[in-house]
């Protein structure tokens, strides 16, 4: 088994406090090579799902074994670009979310969802929506300007940002401080009495959380999305990771849609935010014996920590687009691999606090980021270094800097016992009698 592997597996485990025992559960197998990247995207994805099967085995009390597929992986952590709806592929993006050139870099913009469009044309003052008016607009600015004023009127723009930009950044720094995840009991409350499938009130959106919560609903869990009547999910995004939950509209600024929600969060077990942080507290939300989970883009802390954001907006500011590309012409991952990997982290979250919470009780809050598990990505796991497996040595020839072997074992040689020496200058005899 991949070393690699088995270490993804074992740090995120231990990220979600989990027995170090149960990690000999997993099995791995399926094709190689996919989701191919010069960051460690696979293992970020084998992981992920590794724990959240752990999770899941564990709270059922069943023995596994988990059983991990690449290719099963792969296929989900790409899986809106394999959704058809009677024969139609889905629109992933819409053509004022990309790339744009500054007048000093780059900038990717978000504008899937029309009041972000409307922001991105107010902020740019642009009256025309099309690609070549936003361009124009764009590349009159800086990429930090651009930035600035489009999140300023409520829109979504990134600029590109090298990886020692980023962590010079102050945002960088908060989400370098901190762990992966936090896990948190805040009281001393009883957990839910709980007599049928689980109950999970989903507030997400897009991506991450709904994956989250869709594996939730994959293994027996309720689930009810609520989504605002008047800015509903993307119908695409809606089919593709709505399957196996229930879908209603609540206006939570009426008084009698506020009770319904107030409702449905008494007799809930799990609640599973993904708006940007603060978004939602005026609603009070929070109830004794609850498993709360909150998802956000940057993390709810540091001067980020209010701002909204999308796999594609966090890979740019984060370093992560320079380094699948370059400053002079920025790459991207193979999936949206920070949504996918922290959506099944994110279910793996919830499993093990609803564990530990039928066995200790108290009200349970965890919290992740996609930047945090960018981070994670670009720092934690063991990355393809060709300089690690190379060595020099001098000789006749010079100084020769050359592979290591990679035929290795307990008590096995490390190196060869000569350096190669000038061409047919050896006598043709054995060097043992």
């Amino acid at each position: 088994m991949d070393n690699t592997v088995r270490t993804g597996t074992e740090m995120l485990w231990s990220a979600l406090g989990g027995d170090p025992a149960l990690v000999d559960r997993v099995e791995y197998g399926g094709p190689a090579g996919l989701l191919s990247a010069r960051l460690p995207v696979m293992e970020l994805a084998r992981a992920a799902v590794a724990v959240a099967g752990l999770a899941a085995v564990e709270r059922a009390g069943l023995p596994g074994p988990v059983r991990v597929d690449d290719g099963a992986v792969a296929t989900a952590f790409v899986s809106e670009r394999h959704l058809r709806i009677d024969g139609r592929a889905p629109v992933s993006f819409a053509p004022l979310s990309r790339f744009w050139r500054a007048a000093d870099g780059w900038v990717r913009t978000h504008a899937n969802y029309p009041h972000h469009r409307a922001a991105l044309l107010t902020a740019l003052d642009v009256r025309e929506e099309s690609v070549e008016a936003v361009a124009a607009a764009i590349g009159e600015r800086g990429a930090v300007e651009a930035e600035t004023a489009v999140y300023a009127a409520g829109g979504l723009a990134v600029a590109l940002r090298t990886p020692g930009e980023w962590a010079a950044h102050p945002q960088g720094r908060e989400v370098a401080a901190r762990p992966l995840l936090t896990r948190e009991r805040l009281d001393e409350s009883a957990p839910r009495r709980r007599t049928g499938p689980l109950r999970v009130l989903d507030l997400t959106r897009v991506i991450a959380g709904p994956v989250a919560t869709r594996t939730l609903a994959l293994l027996g869990a309720d689930v009810l999305r609520i989504d605002p009547p008047g800015n509903p999910e993307l119908a695409d995004q809606h089919a593709e990771t709505d399957v196996g939950k229930r879908s209603a509209a609540l206006d939570l600024d009426r008084p009698s849609d506020r009770r319904t929600l107030g409702e449905l969060l008494d007799s809930a077990d799990v609640l599973v935010t993904g708006y940007r942080p603060g978004a939602l507290d005026r609603f009070g939300l929070h109830r004794p014996g609850l498993v709360i989970a909150r998802l956000s883009a940057w993390g709810d802390y540091g001067p980020w920590g209010g701002r909204r954001g999308f796999d594609s907006l966090v890979q740019v500011a984060t370093g992560i687009g320079v380094t699948e590309g370059s400053a002079r012409e920025p790459g991207a991952l193979p999936a949206q691999a920070l949504d996918h990997g922290t959506g099944y982290l994110l279910a793996a979250a919830v499993l093990r606090s609803l564990t530990e919470q039928d066995r200790d009780g108290g009200t349970r809050l965890v919290r992740l980021a996609l930047a945090q598990t960018g981070h994670w990505l670009t720092h934690a796991l063991p990355r393809y270094e060709p300089e690690r497996y190379l060595t020099e040595s001098e000789g006749p020839l010079g100084r020769l800097r050359h592979a290591l072997s990679p035929v290795a074992y307990e008590g096995g040689p490390t190196g060869w016992s000569r350096p190669p020496g000038p061409q047919g200058a050896d006598d043709a005899v054995w060097t043992t009698a």
